[in-house]
């Protein structure tokens, strides 16, 4: 099995030779046998990954790092496993780590969907962040989409009971759809009325508030594990 994991499901994702900077290079050395996990198809014990008993949300495609680094830190009796694929980014949020001496962070650098299924166990998680993934805009390129029933199901049945599922984009249709696949799993509820008001947690980014400054929207998703529902197997 290579790092990034077996093709048994379409990606989300293309790996792209991306600049890596000396300093991301750098963190990248000294930081993962740190702060990094690497991916095994087993469960992981959470609780020991952080070294405390702690609420834990994933981080799903975390960019730079910027957003997640500013939530660990506004947040330190949370622990957050977070992943990404992309070097650059990796690196970047190592860095942030090292400055800010945050310790409640974890970082997989493998296939979202292959970690949630084989390394989280069922219901052990109090939120779930997928901040601006791909679009993916060409309808013939929708099938890529990071937010799809089946990984919807997938994630569901890892949140513990009254667990969150975030999800932010700027792109308005796919924030149509993706309100509709999260309407249609029977283990999660709408915390709103359609789309929810920008919870305080998450920060905007330079990036988000340039959009705003010009007319863009942004839309945010947030569904809650009903209360009540078991584990389902998955």
């Amino acid at each position: 099995m290579t790092e990034l994991g077996r093709r048994d499901h379409i990606r989300s994702f293309v790996l792209r030779q991306g600049r890596l900077s000396p300093a991301q290079g750098r963190n990248l050395e000294t930081g993962m046998p740190l702060w990094g996990l690497p991916y095994r198809p087993a469960f992981l014990d959470l609780d020991a990954v952080f070294g405390r008993a702690a609420p834990k949300v994933l981080e799903i495609g975390f960019g730079m790092g910027e957003t997640t680094a500013a939530i660990a830190a506004a947040r330190p009796d949370t622990d957050y496993l977070a992943i990404e694929v992309h070097a650059p980014g990796v690196g970047s949020l190592l860095k942030r780590i090292g400055e800010g001496g945050l310790t409640n962070i974890r970082i997989v650098r493998h296939d979202a969907m292959e970690v949630v299924r084989d390394m989280i166990p069922a219901e052990s998680l109090v939120g779930i962040h997928i901040f601006f993934p791909d679009p993916w805009p060409k309808k013939r390129h929708h099938k890529r989409r990071l937010v799809q029933p089946e990984f919807v199901a997938l994630l569901a049945s890892r949140l513990a009971p009254g667990g969150y599922l975030h999800c932010a984009t700027d792109w308005e249709e796919y924030a149509g759809r993706m309100l509709a696949v999260l309407a249609a799993e029977p283990l999660l509820e709408n915390t709103a009325e359609g789309y929810a008001p920008r919870p305080d947690y998450r920060p905007l980014t330079k990036f988000e508030q340039r959009g705003l400054n010009l007319g863009h929207g942004v839309w945010d998703v947030v569904f809650r594990r009903r209360a009540g529902t078991g584990a389902t197997g998955r």
